[in-house]
């Protein structure tokens, strides 16, 4: 019954079953401490450093265009540079291409590092090592750090200032809600009132 129009009805109501609990379970407290902590970066001058891999390298980039058009927040991510990011892991390997981009920027404490990532990295399973050595970076430069992750959070869950870690509810479907709901957190906090500055479009026409 695989590809049926019966089974594809039966996983579509079970994902979106899934998308309303996990929304449910998510901590409105830990978003308002991280609309604080973003807050507290742009009134410092700090710049906000965004890292993903694969699809939240995606969203990574979606997010700095709305903390910078809608916040006004100094944001930028080292994966919308293709030819440095490529140079990077070609001369000097993956592990490294995130914490020497930072180094190059002057990565300081007024700066925060924003991780999306499903994992959260983890060096001694070599997942996401790159993203590790970056918050490696951040904690000796005192960077603040915060993070959307799934899973148990991995790395970026234990050094981060603030994290939003994605509930798992169902093994099979990790990433996919993970992903998604990177994009519900940093809508959630671009549009915050405490965060937001300038109109959105269709918000702004009558």
């Amino acid at each position: 019954m695989h590809g049926s129009r019966g089974s594809a009805l039966t996983y579509s109501k079970q994902y979106l079953d899934e998308t309303a609990l996990i929304a449910d379970k998510l901590d409105a407290g830990a978003m308002d401490r991280m609309v604080a902590l973003l807050e507290r970066v742009r009134s410092d001058g700090g710049r906000l450093f965004v890292l993903g891999v694969g699809g939240s390298a995606g969203n990574a980039s979606h997010a700095v265009n709305d903390f910078r058009k809608i916040c006004g927040i100094e944001a930028y991510a080292p994966t919308d540079n293709v030819s440095e990011l490529t140079a990077r892991v070609n001369d000097d390997g993956w592990d490294t291409t995130f914490s020497k981009w930072l180094e190059t920027s002057r990565l300081a404490d007024r700066d925060l590092v924003f991780v999306f990532s499903v994992g959260g990295g983890n060096l001694e399973k070599n997942v996401s090592p790159n993203i590790v050595r970056a918050l490696e970076l951040a904690q000796r430069v005192g960077a603040k750090i915060a993070g959307v992750v799934g899973r148990d959070g991995g790395y970026t869950a234990k050094v981060a200032d603030e994290c939003i870690v994605i509930p798992s509810v169902n093994d099979e479907a990790v990433t996919p809600h993970t992903e998604a709901f990177q994009a519900v957190v940093w809508h959630l906090l671009v549009s915050h009132p405490s965060l937001q500055k300038n109109a959105m479009k269709w918000e702004s026409v009558k």
